[in-house]
């Protein structure tokens, strides 16, 4: 399987997020609406294509290849707890907040810990290759 770039597929959505935003307003929005969807969605864009390269989904060249479909290697049989960590880690819950969560739930420790450190999911705190020339210093978040 060929790896992908996390970095062109970014740029081809904040185009299309560019196109949707300027048909909603009549008019072309130019470099706000790329920088914007940088702002809102390049975090999450990140860590949700580092949790389809983790479950074997997609391949992405960002993301080490030993890691490719990583989940499956770390599934038990009825392994709710890891559904229930991925499910929250998709929706942009962070470490801390998964810890606090499993805490407050009274779940495993030693195998939420486990689960989140192999899952590694700092690892798509990626900054924009390329930002857009127009963005202000500070203003893409997520690195």
């Amino acid at each position: 399987m060929q790896a992908l770039s996390l970095y062109e597929e970014g740029r081809r959505e904040a185009q299309r997020h560019k196109w949707i935003e300027s048909q909603k307003c009549g008019k072309d929005l130019g470099d706000s609406a790329v920088t914007e969807w940088y702002c809102r969605y390049w975090p999450i864009f990140c860590r949700l294509k580092c949790l389809e390269h983790l479950t074997g989904c997609r391949s992405w060249s960002e993301f080490a290849p030993e890691d490719f479909g990583l989940i499956g290697t770390m599934i038990r049989e009825e392994d709710l707890l890891l559904e229930m960590i991925l499910d929250r880690a998709s929706e942009g819950m962070e470490n801390l907040a998964l810890i606090v969560w499993a805490q407050d739930w009274r779940m495993p420790m030693e195998r939420v810990l486990y689960i989140l450190e192999h899952l590694n999911l700092n690892r798509a705190q990626l900054q924009p290759r390329d930002p857009p020339r127009f963005a202000r210093p500070g203003t893409i978040q997520g690195g």
